[in-house]
């Protein structure tokens, strides 16, 4: 199987880059250890020195000409890597953020008002807490979730009643169509979605 570097194929020979700089194969790297190590299509060779190890040997590339560094347009396919941290934000289509694995846990005890950062959790009125509590959803204009945002709320066993509740935008109950303040019981469950930049829709168990 082949091996590009910058778009041109290597072979157990050495590449020397246009300003001088020097990539070198060693000589224990076979091809089988360098198929899955290195794609370097989408850059070129950066003002660093970088060392990426095979099995048998490594491929070395060295820079020292920053103006080597340049993005291309072309596509770069990534394989058995882990992305993480709260800094990365990664899309399907380049617009739509992909949502999280599980539905994450907020735990309020006190009147709670959701923030940007509770789109796609739940936020869980816990049962050591039995008096009643407000949870709000903020007005677009403070908040501006997208649209198609979700907040769920869940009130555990013996925890005290939860009233979900807007501020000057809109939140209909699903299928009555009303709109205002909703109620949720203990052992109940609702989910409000966002439907227009100031129209939530919201429906659930143990939701009035």
């Amino acid at each position: 199987m082949d091996v590009y570097l910058n778009g041109i194929k290597l072979s157990a020979t050495d590449y020397t880059a246009s300003n001088g700089t020097t990539v070198v194969l060693s000589s224990g790297c076979t091809v089988d250890d360098q198929v899955d190590i290195i794609k370097w299509d989408s850059f070129e060779v950066a003002n660093v020195v970088t060392t990426i190890n095979g099995s048998s040997g490594a491929i070395t590339g060295i820079a020292t000409d920053s103006s080597l560094v340049s993005e291309r347009s072309a596509t770069t396919v990534l394989s058995n890597k882990t992305i993480h941290g709260n800094s990365n934000t990664i899309t399907v289509d380049g617009v739509n953020e992909i949502g999280y694995k599980h539905i994450p846990q907020v735990s309020a005890s006190t009147a709670y008002t959701c923030g940007i950062s509770d789109a796609g959790k739940h936020i869980l009125h816990p049962s050591s807490d039995t008096t009643a509590r407000v949870f709000t959803i903020p007005a677009n204009a403070s908040v501006a979730y997208p649209i198609g945002a979700a907040l769920t709320f869940i009130n555990q066993n013996s925890a005290g009643v939860v009233t979900i509740a807007i501020t000057s935008d809109v939140m209909r109950l699903a299928g009555a169509g009303t709109t205002g303040s909703r109620t949720l019981a203990a052992n109940g469950i609702a989910t409000a979605i966002k439907i227009t930049n100031t129209e939530w829709i919201i429906s659930g168990a143990g939701l009035t």
